[in-house]
């Protein structure tokens, strides 16, 4: 007796798995369609409305004039405001120390230091300004702020050395400089002189703050200019 082979068993295709592309492919053909006829009428209706075009781009050209105008009037009132920056003591004070550090940095922007920016923060690595001048040397300034002024805890030497091991080191400054709205120990003091730093104490700091003239006119022993300028 021969034996009878099992029945091959054919796969099956799914169910509904052409119907579904033939209407994805039919919803496509729709959709775009619909975007050719919509392109088509938009564009007869702009040809038949032609002023919609002018009045779009008439509004188009003033708003772009407004806004070049606003932002022209707010660099020249910038400008002005850097120029007759001043700040009092008790102004310095209250503030926060993060807003003290922004202080430090508008006032060196009045100074002529177009670069100047706040990097203080976590990681700051000693610098929390940083500043350019126009004589081409390079700021970086620690700023030490405290809420009770002169009465509050004085700046000492681990403060002077932080800054000592970054500021050239790390930061490539020409000029490292530390500021306070409080007191500087004595010790401080004299470690900065030996190390080339220099102290912006809460006297230095109201003169500079409150007056006109730069922060390098009034800090002895200042590195010459990198570059000679119309300043030099």
């Amino acid at each position: 007796m021969t034996r009878r082979r099992p029945p091959v068993r054919r796969r099956g295709r799914r169910p509904g798995g052409k119907q579904d592309g033939d209407a994805r492919l039919i919803a496509f053909a729709v959709a775009a369609t619909a975007a050719v006829v919509l392109a088509v009428t938009v564009v007869k209706w702009l040809a038949a409305h032609w002023w919609v075009l002018v009045v779009l781009l008439v509004v188009a050209v003033l708003v772009g004039a407004g806004r070049f105008h606003h932002r022209r009037q707010q660099a020249r009132w910038e400008a002005v405001r850097a120029r007759g920056l001043r700040y009092g003591l008790p102004q310095l004070d209250a503030l926060h120390h993060t807003r003290f550090e922004d202080a430090v940095r508008d006032l060196m922007r009045r100074d002529g230091c177009q670069d100047a920016r706040r990097v203080g923060g976590r990681g700051d690595l000693g610098a929390d300004v940083k500043a350019t001048d126009p004589f081409g040397r390079r700021w970086v300034i620690q700023c030490k702020h405290r809420r009770a002024g002169a009465g509050g805890a004085a700046v000492g030497t681990p403060d002077l050395q932080v800054l000592n091991g970054t500021a050239r080191q790390v930061h490539g400054a020409d000029v490292a400089v530390i500021v306070t709205n409080g007191r500087v120990t004595g010790p401080a003091v004299t470690f900065a002189e030996e190390q080339r730093l220099h102290v912006v104490d809460r006297r230095t700091l109201a003169v500079w703050a409150a007056g006109s003239r730069p922060l390098w006119e009034l800090l002895r022993a200042v590195p010459p200019p990198r570059r000679p300028t119309s300043l030099s």
